[in-house]
């Protein structure tokens, strides 16, 4: 392991006014998104949406890395260079994500535990061989009250994988991702939210010191402190920045170069708010505060493409534009105003 190297990937991922762009979507995700455009989701098709993504212009102004689906990682585009290497080319870092999804935690348990570490040595060889250097691994902890939810052995063992994980990819002289994502839907409040990701995140670096994870070549990937899609009762700005930023500094060693936010169904304008009061209020803290969004950076550009050739140009200037609103929001100087003026 090269800890000078990992530490400098990681720095240039999340370095302002840059963020990552989480394009990694398993192929029944992107069909679901393919549904809602009326657009079939085949190998074509997706090569052609992830070639329109990748080639908009000057994207590398506000994105240092993509991260690629297993199926992207291999595909080329229409002049027959590998996707991960046009990327490369034109200064932005390829990553990949590397688990394999969740399963049930037990029988009959509505909790998931994320696995993929099974090969995973050798997977990573062949995506450096393919261009990546960075990865992504996602565990999800569910919040409901009424059943006791998440329990401890939900915390616990998504919490050792992620530290396996994290562990072997550093081996392979690699930036581990680190994803524990606390998901938004449910009732709960946005207290429940804050105790529930502190003691994610606390479960989450005991196992990594455990495992003798250099946290200097690690990115956090968490979920902001927010309040529940079913609670009546929806924080404002300000307080989800607040409660977001106090559960970080109680939770994240300094060593950590940068956290980069997952926007976790949050709408494409409420992820770039959040993300900008907390820059706005960061001044403090050693970590860059960044992005690593999926759908939020995708949606407007998804819309606009359709499926149709003459649709790529405004397709490119939909995600040129909200990826230009969060790089303004990770050094908090991101107007909501401008958002009308599209």
């Amino acid at each position: 392991m090269s800890t000078d190297k990992l530490n400098f990937i990681a720095k240039k991922l999340c370095e302002k006014p840059k963020g990552i762009l989480a394009a990694d979507e398993s192929t029944n995700t992107i069909k679901k998104r393919f549904d809602s455009i009326n657009v079939e989701s085949n190998f074509e098709m997706r090569k052609a949406y992830r070639e329109l993504l990748f080639k908009t212009p000057n994207l590398k102004n506000f994105i240092s890395g993509v991260i690629l689906f297993d199926e992207t990682i291999r595909q080329e585009d229409s002049e027959k260079t590998s996707l991960a290497k046009y990327l490369l080319d034109n200064g932005i870092i390829p990553g990949i994500k590397v688990d394999t999804g969740a399963i049930h935690l037990e029988k009959n348990s509505h909790e998931k535990l994320t696995e993929g570490l099974d090969g995973l040595g050798e997977r990573l060889e062949e995506y450096k061989s393919l261009g990546a250097s960075f990865t992504k691994w996602r565990a999800i902890i569910t919040i409901d009250n009424k059943a006791n939810m998440p329990s401890d052995y939900c915390i616990e063992s998504n919490s050792f994988n992620l530290a396996r994980y994290a562990k072997i990819v550093q081996d392979c002289d690699m930036v581990p991702i680190v994803e524990p994502e606390v998901i938004m839907d449910g009732e709960h409040s946005i207290e429940d939210c804050y105790e529930v990701t502190c003691k994610t995140l606390k479960n989450v670096f005991k196992q990594l010191e455990l495992h003798k994870v250099f946290l200097g070549g690690i990115l956090l990937k968490p979920n902001m402190v927010i309040s529940g899609t079913l609670n009546k009762n929806q924080a404002s700005v300000e307080t989800v920045a607040e409660l977001t930023l106090d559960c970080l500094h109680k939770c994240v060693p300094q060593d950590v170069p940068g956290i980069v936010f997952l926007s976790g169904g949050q709408s494409n304008e409420l992820a770039t708010e959040h993300l900008n009061e907390m820059n706005k209020k960061s001044k403090d803290f050693s970590w860059n505060l960044s992005f690593s969004y999926g759908r939020a950076l995708q949606q407007p550009s998804l819309s606009k493409w359709l499926g149709k050739d003459e649709n790529i140009q405004i397709a490119q200037q939909a995600l040129f534009q909200r990826s230009q609103f969060n790089s303004e929001a990770t050094s908090g100087k991101y107007n909501s105003e401008n958002e009308n003026k599209i």
